[in-house]
């Protein structure tokens, strides 16, 4: 195949691998950027070129990137924990500015940037949109600090420095080819293996990987350079969610709901022996501190200036557990 070039950052992970998928789906010619180290699952039968480059090194990605006509930066440190939280930070902001300014030095002409409602602000008693972003004081984590660090680089870089990039936050992608799994796998796992008897009552925002994939190339196509597009799908309370995981493997759902503030000494004590073993705790004082808020995020910009839709998100449940039971990793 020959033509432009579409770049694609972090396509052995989960939502960078539905990206490149969907990109090539539609005739583009995609060049995938990994890192040496990671996972080959997502690479078997990938559509496209891959290479090799460390994504806080500016030299290595400007030759990865070189030829590259476009740029999706899927690319991030995408854990709520580590041993040492601030590498998160620093892996997070160094990739952002290192590709971002591969991109302007390589003449990339559009560039989409995957950031996360993470760098939003929730509302209590409603529905979050665009038009509240959150600052890093305001931000629950290290992980939702760094996205919120890394978005406010790239909005400085195209106000300032002219950078072509559409800024897209996806809620919480579920579906196939989670490989870690991320956080949101996680818990599907572990519910489909009856390991969630209980559970902290919260809500979130689930949406089909493969959508939000699509929303990367509808704002690509569609998007204006500087503005932040929501790529959610529905708004589900955390038991709902456990419920139709249950239904869907054939268990019982969890029904005793725990209130927050006694799981805090849980939670440190979960950390402190995390931080000993390198094991990651399953309860930590962040996800209990996140917990309190109904995390419910409207889409409505990217549906009215993109035509993005998502489909319902028991279709996502069904697709996610499909494919963690044909990877040997639910029963």
């Amino acid at each position: 195949m020959s033509g432009p070039i579409t770049i694609v950052t972090g396509v052995a992970g989960f939502l960078g691998s539905a990206v490149a998928r969907v990109l090539a789906a539609q005739g583009r010619q995609v060049r995938g950027v990994v890192r040496g180290s990671s996972s080959r699952v997502n690479l078997a039968d990938f559509p496209g070129e891959i290479v090799e480059a460390d994504l806080r090194d500016e030299g290595a990605v400007r030759e990865a990137m070189r030829g590259g006509a476009e740029l999706f930066h899927v690319a991030a440190d995408y854990r709520l924990w580590a041993r040492d939280p601030g590498e998160i930070l620093r892996n997070n902001e160094a990739m952002t500015r290192a590709v971002m300014r591969a991109a302007l030095a390589e003449g990339v002409g559009r560039v989409v940037y995957t950031s996360s409602v993470a760098t939003l602000k929730p509302l209590d008693n409603g529905v979050a949109d665009e038009t509240r972003p959150a600052n890093v004081e305001e931000a629950v984590g290290i992980y939702k600090q760094s996205k919120v660090v890394a978005e406010r680089l790239v909005e400085d870089m195209v106000a300032q420095e002219g950078l072509p990039a559409i800024i897209v936050q996806p809620s919480t992608p579920i579906g196939p080819r989670d490989v870690k799994p991320t956080p949101t796998g996680r818990i599907l796992v572990e519910c489909a293996h009856g390991r969630m008897p209980a559970y902290v009552e919260t809500g979130l925002n689930l949406v089909h990987v493969e959508d939000v994939a699509r929303g990367h190339l509808l704002a690509a196509e569609r998007g204006q350079i500087g503005r932040r597009y929501i790529l959610g799908g529905q708004d589900v309370t955390l038991g709902a969610m456990l419920a139709e995981i249950c239904a869907q493997v054939g268990r019982k759902a969890p029904r005793v709901k725990l209130p927050v503030a006694p799981l805090f000494p849980l939670a440190v004590g979960a950390e402190l022996w995390g931080r000993m073993t390198g094991v990651e705790p399953f309860v930590t004082v962040d996800a209990l501190k996140m917990a309190r808020h109904h995390m419910y995020f409207s889409s409505a910009r990217a549906q009215a200036e993109l035509g993005y839709t998502a489909r319902p998100w028991q279709e996502a449940v069904r697709d996610a557990l499909g494919w963690f039971a044909q990877e040997g990793m639910i029963p």
